[in-house]
């Protein structure tokens, strides 16, 4: 199995760039090539793979949008500002409420909708509404070999054929580039609320989460964030009148809590969960372990309870660790994957297994038989 080490994009040396700006221009060049290309989006990922760059931001645009029918088509290197300042006019959202990288890789490039595909990112609110890849009708995409491929359709109805979109969404570019993406769209909340519990540990914020998912109070979102007093938020969202019963309802519940209303501490805490901001500016790796949230406690020894955050009610750990230490080594038997976010020098991506790396394998053969589609990233 490969243990191919990504660098960080600042400690690269400049490469080639390809950036076309039509999908057949990007087909054409990927027919022509023979070498390794190093597939990027805005680039605020952090991690390529040596080779060419063939960037997809001059593959920009919105090119459908219909707020009553909750789609919205775009091409690839699409800014997500773009997108969601489209969506606030009508006020609509991307229910997945996908992170913004930079907070963590330091980068300085433009999330795009393609690259939030690609890596089926996907926020707290993934708990309720579900991630990136669930809300994915189509795409368009060029393969290895430079066929232009269309999958799914612009209309939540389309169900025809293979789901290779959702094969694309995850896979980082080792199958194919996309060139466009159809999204289904929501509707803003009329209303937030944050319960907040205070001065609890990780342990009993696990508790408290498994309680709150567990009742029928629709939470959309279950965080944990240390600090000098560590606390648990549960959100909620909806009109304001189910929001105030369901915040009374989970109180009853679990007990007492502070209830933050205010419209933009509400954003900002989201959001700072969502880009871990916490541990971004400390200094060390950063990691990302998706778990079982009944595996959680498992891992919580391994790690200080400061240098941890929890995100989807246990299904997510973000922890910090000394530079050039592999959490994974210390995972022992617990069933999750982890995945470097911040940092360089050691592999990436979680090790497969074998059944999984043989299934990924036989993939890229169909869709990659050159193997020049970022090679090794994901291996």
């Amino acid at each position: 199995m490969s243990q191919r080490r990504v660098a960080s994009f600042k400690d690269r040396r400049p490469d080639p760039v390809l950036a076309p700006t039509t999908e057949q221009e990007m087909a054409n060049a990927i027919a022509l090539a023979q070498t390794p290309l190093s597939i990027r989006g805005g680039g605020t990922r952090g991690a390529l793979v040596d080779g060419d760059a063939l960037t997809t931001a001059n593959l920009s645009g919105i090119t459908l949008y219909e707020p009553g029918a909750l789609t919205i088509v775009a091409k690839a290197g699409t800014p997500v500002a773009e997108i969601e300042a489209a969506l606030a006019a009508e006020n609509q959202m991307l229910a997945f409420e996908p992170m913004d990288c930079r907070t963590l890789t330091g980068a300085d490039g433009e999330p795009t909708i393609g690259g939030v595909v690609a890596t089926n990112a996907s926020g707290p609110r993934r708990v309720q509404a579900g991630a990136c890849r669930d809300f994915l009708l189509g795409v368009r995409f060029v393969d290895g070999m430079g066929n232009v491929i269309k999958n799914g359709g612009r209309v939540m109805k389309n169900v025809t054929g293979y789901d290779l979109a959702r094969l694309m969404c995850g896979a980082r570019g080792t199958l194919g580039v996309l060139s466009e993406v159809s999204l289904k769209v929501l509707p803003k909340p009329e209303h937030t609320a944050t319960l907040i519990y205070e001065g609890i540990d990780r342990i009993a914020a696990i508790q408290l989460f498994t309680k709150a998912m567990q009742s029928p109070f629709d939470v959309s979102g279950a965080a944990w964030v240390a600090g000098d007093r560590p606390a648990a938020y549960l959100r909620l969202e909806g009109f304001e009148t189910s929001v105030q019963y369901r915040a009374q309802a989970l109180t009853d519940i679990l007990g007492p809590a502070q209830i933050e209303g205010d419209r933009a501490t509400n954003t900002s805490l989201w959001q700072s969960v969502s880009t871990a901001a916490p541990l971004a500016d400390r200094d060390g790796d950063v990691w990302s372990v998706s778990i079982k949230p009944t595996d959680s406690g498992q891992l919580m020894g391994v790690v200080a309870e400061e240098n941890t955050l929890i995100d989807w009610a246990g299904g997510r750990l973000w922890m910090l660790l000394p530079k050039g230490t592999d959490l994974r080594a210390k995972m022992n038997a617990v069933d999750g994957f982890a995945t470097l976010v911040k940092g360089n020098g050691l592999q990436q991506f979680h090790p497969e297994t074998d059944p999984l790396a043989k299934m990924a394998a036989a993939l890229r053969q169909k869709f990659d038989p050159k193997g020049i589609l970022n090679p090794g990233l994901m291996d």
